[in-house]
């Protein structure tokens, strides 16, 4: 594996809320006509999820981090302006934080229909949002490679994106709530690693032999091998609020590959860790995010989120600088400091409570918050 299997591109995919301007809560029922209007705007950027509240945008082949900004300043621009024309508000978190999954309907299609007898309750929870960052690896084998690297910074990223505090009205205790009602799905969480491409296509295989999936799109892993393309997908990350904190994570993930690439070319890797423990990494991020501390394998003791991303900072600078995304990067440490979206939603919902607002109102500041926030970066 060399730097020419390291095909410098990437995508992201966004999931929002819909939200009535008047309630705050998501809308159940959008009119038809919203989404006609999306597809006429953005074509095949912008698909449906299973609740009709949801939509999600995905960014064309992008070739770097300037691409990526230029294309979801436009797609979330977009889609604001059409919600708008229709009443409605486009918000970006990974939850909503009061709306209940009971007052949602399925969007109708073959696809949903199908998921919903397949998956049954499991599925109808989901009103909940994710990021997904794609990064170009052309070789099979590398990408591989490069997940069972990857799987360690899981956690890492995941905290800094954490953007669901709220499930149901109520604080969860945690900042990615997303994470607890995700997993309730099959064939999720950090993937042991593999061997080879020849072992993951064996796995696949024997899944799809047996008729419990019709092929990998089904294995819903915080990070796999895209179907689609030919790129390394990280799926562990919530919804970011503000497009900004997106593409800091879009940066370190890029920044990550490059440097595995790199280090394979040297006859070096990062060490690979077993999934339990990288899991118990993911639960506390999960449930601290950036406030709390990480398990720094190597030194076999906890440390401080803000220690580890200057750490992190500090050695994918140079990848960093050859990838032009320098600033982006840096804007991980801003997260850091200001904290991530959960904990911001967190701020606001105490500091109404403690004005004497209702906790109704409270939770409605959250939602006015949350819309705002959406187009803070645009």
């Amino acid at each position: 594996m060399s730097l020419d299997d390291f095909w410098p591109t990437l995508g992201v995919e966004e999931e929002y809320l819909l939200v009535d301007p008047e309630t705050r809560a998501a809308a159940a029922c959008p009119p038809d006509e919203f989404f006609k209007t999306c597809k006429a705007a953005l074509g095949d950027h912008v698909t449906p999820e299973f609740l009709q509240c949801q939509i999600e945008i995905a960014t064309p082949i992008c070739r770097n981090l300037k691409d990526v900004r230029e294309h979801l300043t436009h797609m979330r621009g977009t889609l604001s302006r059409i919600a708008q024309d229709f009443d409605l508000r486009l918000m970006a978190a990974s939850t909503h934080p009061f709306t209940s999954w009971r007052e949602q309907n399925p969007t109708k299609a073959e696809r949903y229909n199908k998921m919903d007898q397949d998956l049954q309750g499991a599925i109808r929870r989901m009103l909940i949002c994710g990021t997904h960052v794609h990064v170009g690896i052309l070789d099979p084998c590398a990408r591989i490679d490069v997940m069972n690297q990857m799987r360690y910074f899981l956690p890492h990223m995941l905290a800094l994106t954490t953007s669901s505090p709220f499930w149901e009205g109520d604080l969860m205790g945690m900042q990615s709530y997303r994470l607890s009602v995700f997993d309730g799905m099959p064939r999720t969480g950090i993937p042991e690693a593999m061997t080879s491409i020849g072992e993951y296509e064996r796995l696949v295989g024997t899944l799809v032999g047996a008729g419990v999936i019709e092929d990998a799109s089904k294995l819903w892993w915080d990070i796999r091998p895209s179907v689609r393309f030919p790129t390394l997908e990280a799926r562990i990350c919530d919804m970011c609020t503000r497009m900004e904190d997106t593409l800091a994570v879009v940066a370190m993930y890029q920044c990550l590959t490059r440097m595995f690439v790199q280090l394979k070319e040297r006859n070096i890797k990062w060490r690979i860790y077993p999934a339990l423990l990288i899991a118990e990494n993911r639960w506390i991020a999960q449930r601290f995010g950036v406030q709390g501390e990480l398990i720094d394998f190597g030194k076999g003791e906890c440390v401080p989120f803000k220690q580890l991303n200057e750490e992190l900072i500090k050695f994918l600078m140079q990848h960093a600088q050859a990838l032009g995304c320098e600033a982006e990067l840096l804007h991980t440490r801003t997260i850091v400091e200001r904290g991530s979206s959960a904990s911001r939603q967190v701020e606001v919902y105490e500091g109404e409570i403690k004005k004497g607002a209702t906790k109704e109102l409270a939770l409605k500041s959250v939602v006015d918050h949350l819309i705002k926030d959406t187009l803070y970066d645009i």
